[in-house]
């Protein structure tokens, strides 16, 4: 009942027109006059963000806001991975046999994730790991490790919120929100980025131009909160055993690193 309740909820607030005139109040500089109460609302750090709070034209412009120089720092050993994003660890897991995860006890199919058999087969029993963005976080989206883009597409049209309570009670969100994938090639094998959009604002845009890949480099960003699925082909990941969800990370730290034969 819960579970019904919720949907129909969401269903009615979630249309086209309703995400249309949020999005568009976001990029206005009306906007403009809410932006100190978001930042104390969610606590955001202003003195590692790239330039003063009034700077900021619109909650749009602020809410994808720049680091300053040196705010992060990558690691290094070219063999590590890294997280992609400012985020908590929500999940992490092996894929099954069946080519399934799953997700606050939901069950997702990987194949709907990513709509496409050829990839899909890739990841069985393979490692994923869910990274979860609140309104707090730093929203830009950067490269997990050194490789080359080898394929992007987009799935999904409509988006359920993608937080504890849209995981538990909503229309399947990791597999069935609009959504971008990006698989990269690395020295080990293969890695997709899927990037899920949030409730309400669809927007997911794609930065990153060519093909090859550095570690740490900006891929994408989301306007609001989000969520990054991250999946690794079977035995070519270790994950650092201190990694325990829900872990709080910041992009550039590493999670893991590259493992078994190229």
């Amino acid at each position: 009942m819960i579970e019904r309740i919720y949907r129909m909820l969401i269903e009615l607030t979630n249309g086209r027109w309703s995400s249309a005139i949020l999005h568009r109040f976001a990029k206005s500089e009306r906007s403009k006059v809410i932006i100190p109460s978001f930042a104390k609302t969610y606590k955001i750090n202003q003195d590692e963000m790239e330039k003063p709070i009034q700077e900021y034209n619109s909650l749009h412009e602020f809410f994808i806001r720049n680091l300053k120089e040196g705010a992060r720092s990558i690691d290094q050993d070219p063999m590590s991975v890294v997280s992609p994003v400012d985020s908590v660890i929500e999940e992490i897991g092996r894929i099954a046999a069946d080519k399934s995860i799953t997700v606050k006890g939901k069950v997702y199919s990987i194949a709907e994730m990513l709509g496409d058999d050829e990839a899909m087969a890739r990841y069985e029993e393979g490692t994923y790991m869910i990274f979860y963005l609140s309104p707090s976080h730093y929203h830009q989206i950067h490269s997990p490790l050194n490789g080359e883009v080898v394929k992007q597409w987009t799935l999904g049209k409509k988006s359920y919120p993608v937080n504890k309570m849209g995981l538990a009670y909503g229309n399947y969100p990791l597999s069935k929100n609009y959504r971008k994938i990006t698989e990269i090639r690395h020295s080990k094998g293969m890695a997709a980025v899927v990037k899920v959009g949030a409730m309400f604002v669809n927007s997911i845009e794609t930065t990153h131009k060519g093909e090859k890949l550095e570690k740490g480099e900006q891929l994408a960003y989301f306007t609001f909160g989000s969520t990054i699925v991250m999946l690794f082909e079977k035995d070519t990941i270790t994950l650092l055993p201190e990694i325990k969800p829900p872990y709080h990370i910041k992009y550039g730290e590493p999670i893991g690193t590259l493992t078994g034969q190229a």
